[in-house]
């Protein structure tokens, strides 16, 4: 059974998706390297099919692509079935510190909002280095210094992917890229459209189900009323239109075109697609939640656990916050009008 087809089934099953998400990293394209669209139609797929499964699939493969663009395999990285995350989140009163010794780099302190991390073989971190400024590792969470706490995780969405905080304690990590280079390469802006990507792959998911009531309520007898279609149309418009956006942006960060003009940068496009893609995903839950009403929540498992999913899943996007950043690139002149 091809990949993409085996999702759905395996909804809920983390270690299922694991393996999963795995064999997808040794042959899913990498992004930036001529077949972007394809990657974020892919992942979009995954999360039609289950969002927390794009949560699963998107940390492994962009961990996989940090390690390529720093031309790092950091050992484990090409070990059949090894499974990695990126835990780059900060959090008020917690630090993690690398420190160089004279056998390598340690690892000393927490990180916040490290999904899977009890199930996960290795991850790709940053850490505050002794110079100022944050850097990336590649470390084993297998290591016997690396303790995992299991989170009070309250939330009705992603419950499958619990975040919580991990405590290093000496932990031996190989440094990715160099100082600074994690947040200053391209493929951070990448990373970044990668999972927007995802949010509007559960988009799709959500409007499925809602042409799938409209149609057995159809074939029930139950013919649908103007609203519920305009609702449809409107989802309809929406989502086509940010899949053409996307599928656009991926053919301009292949070609090289994205970032070759004057004034205009990868970054200030991530924000601008992170920013479309969580608006329409925005407008898809509502459209779709008012119309069905209810019911469908209380009964519909799969339904109910798709919105509340996706519902957590697109506040990773910050709002009106990342349009401020976007709107003080725009004023010093990143944009493209």
């Amino acid at each position: 059974m091809p990949l993409l087809e085996r999702v759905s089934p395996l909804a809920g099953n983390v270690p299922a998706l694991l393996d999963l998400a795995s064999e997808a990293g040794g042959s899913w394209p990498l992004p930036g390297a001529g077949r972007t669209a394809v990657l974020w139609e892919l992942l979009a797929s995954v999360a039609a099919a289950d969002v927390a499964a794009a949560r699963i699939f998107e940390p492994h493969l962009d961990a996989l692509a940090i390690l390529q663009q720093a031309g790092e395999t950091a050992g484990a990285a090409t070990a059949p079935g090894s499974t990695w995350g990126v835990f780059a989140a900060e959090g008020p009163g917690m630090r993690l510190e690398a420190s160089v010794t004279g056998t390598g780099v340690l690892l000393n302190g927490s990180k916040p909002w490290c999904s899977l991390a009890r199930q996960l073989d290795n991850a790709v971190v940053t850490a505050h280095t002794d110079h100022g400024g944050r850097a990336a590792f590649a470390v084993s969470l297998r290591h016997g210094g690396v303790d995992s706490e299991e989170p009070a995780w309250v939330a009705r969405g992603l419950r499958e992917i619990p975040s919580g905080t991990v405590h290093f304690h000496q932990v031996p990590a190989t440094p990715i890229g160099g100082p600074g280079w994690y947040h200053s390469r391209p493929g951070f802006a990448w990373g970044g459209m990668g999972v927007a990507a995802c949010w509007l792959g559960g988009a799709v998911g959500v409007a499925r189900d809602f042409r799938h009531g409209l149609q057995a309520g159809a074939d029930a007898g139950r013919q649908p009323d103007q609203l519920s279609l305009a609702a449809l149309g409107e989802a309809d418009r929406i989502i086509t239109a940010t899949l053409q956006y996307l599928a656009g942006t991926a053919s301009r960060l292949d070609d090289g075109t994205l970032a070759a003009g004057a004034g205009q940068s990868t970054w200030s496009e991530a924000q601008r697609v992170r920013g479309t893609v969580a608006a329409a995903v925005e407008r898809v839950l509502h459209l779709v939640g008012t119309n069905r009403g209810p019911g469908p929540l209380a009964f519909d498992e799969p339904y109910a656990k798709r919105m509340a999913d996706l519902a957590l899943y697109v506040r990773q996007h910050h709002g009106r916050r990342d349009d401020a950043q976007l709107g003080s690139l725009v004023l010093a002149g990143d944009c493209q009008w």
